[in-house]
């Protein structure tokens, strides 16, 4: 097996310090308990038992290149000698925008920030900042984050006021956010029929990748697209995943179906923390200086994601 001694010994020690000894729910899925890794390298990972690992995982996804790849360290050592938090902007940032921006939103805009999970409730905040209104539209098991708004689960029936799906999330949030069937047209045309004209987004991985893989059935990303057109409702295709895999302009060019925003995370960093909102400039120019809608952080645009991104890309 791949957790032997050592690993036993290294989780006993993380329960005495870590909720459920981890530091993320889905690295206890392993049992009796997770093996630690000591370092990786291409496609292998080796734990601290001695044991090689084909890594089938590679962080989830954004280590398209494998482990280590010499470009992607090569330019993350170059960043590093000249330092590597400044807070104030850099050249390279503005580098991986246009690269970036250049298959996924041309002539648009982009505000990077350091996770999956900030760029979905950024862009949701985006949303309702541009709409002026509240409704969120999400899909049963499309996952967006660990924020209040997208930690919501169907209720009793479908097409209504979603519930909270962890403790912490008042009530009063989770019924900000409409719960429809994935895939399910019919569904959605309710619910748009129902809420459209208080709905400030509709939010979807356009391929499921949290439950298994489940791409669209035919003529279903261009429902989304046409009822939100029709309502004045934005939508948010979260590329978290299918960003730079399905296609270097991801999943709105596989699917030739164009989101009004687009979410991006992990595989634009080359491994490092990251996260990325884009759209056209109409609505991005909402954001803070430009806007009211506020987003800031110190390590937005972090100079060492920066550099992995532009060479992993």
């Amino acid at each position: 097996m791949a957790a032997g001694e050592a690993s036993r010994r290294l989780y006993e020690k993380a329960l005495t310090l870590f909720p459920g000894g981890v530091n993320s729910p889905v690295r206890a899925a392993v049992r009796p308990y997770p093996f630690y890794v000591e370092r990786g390298e291409g496609p292998y990972i080796y734990t601290v038992d001695g044991v090689r690992l084909v890594d089938l995982v590679l962080g989830y996804g954004p280590l398209i290149l494998g482990h280590r790849h010499p470009r992607v360290l090569e330019a993350i050592r170059e960043q590093a000698e000249k330092g590597w938090l400044y807070g104030a902007p850099t050249e390279v940032e503005v580098r991986l925008a246009e690269k970036i921006l250049s298959h996924v939103m041309p002539g648009g805009k982009i505000r990077f920030v350091n996770s999956g999970t900030e760029a979905t409730m950024t862009a949701i905040r985006l949303a309702r900042g541009y709409t002026g209104r509240k409704l969120v539209i999400k899909f049963d098991g499309c996952y967006h984050g660990a924020h209040d708004a997208v930690l919501v689960a169907a209720g009793s029936a479908a097409a209504e006021y979603g519930i909270p799906s962890s403790a912490g999330v008042p009530e009063e949030v989770a019924r900000l956010t409409i719960v429809v069937p994935y895939n399910d047209v019919e569904a959605f045309e309710k619910a748009m029929e129902r809420y459209g004209d208080e709905v400030a987004a509709v939010i979807v991985e356009p391929v499921i990748g949290n439950m298994g893989v489940i791409p669209p059935r035919p003529g279903f990303l261009e429902a989304l697209r046409k009822l939100t057109r029709e309502r004045g409702a934005l939508l948010i295709f979260d590329e978290v995943i299918t960003g730079f895999r399905l296609a270097l302009g991801g999943a709105q060019e596989y699917y030739g179906v164009r989101a009004d925003i687009v979410v991006l995370g992990k595989v634009i960093g080359g491994g490092l923390p990251i996260g990325a909102v884009a759209a056209p400039a109409e609505i991005m120019d909402n954001l803070a200086p430009a806007g009211k809608v506020f987003n800031a952080g110190t390590f937005n645009a972090h100079p060492l994601a920066m550099a992995a991104g532009l060479a992993t890309i």
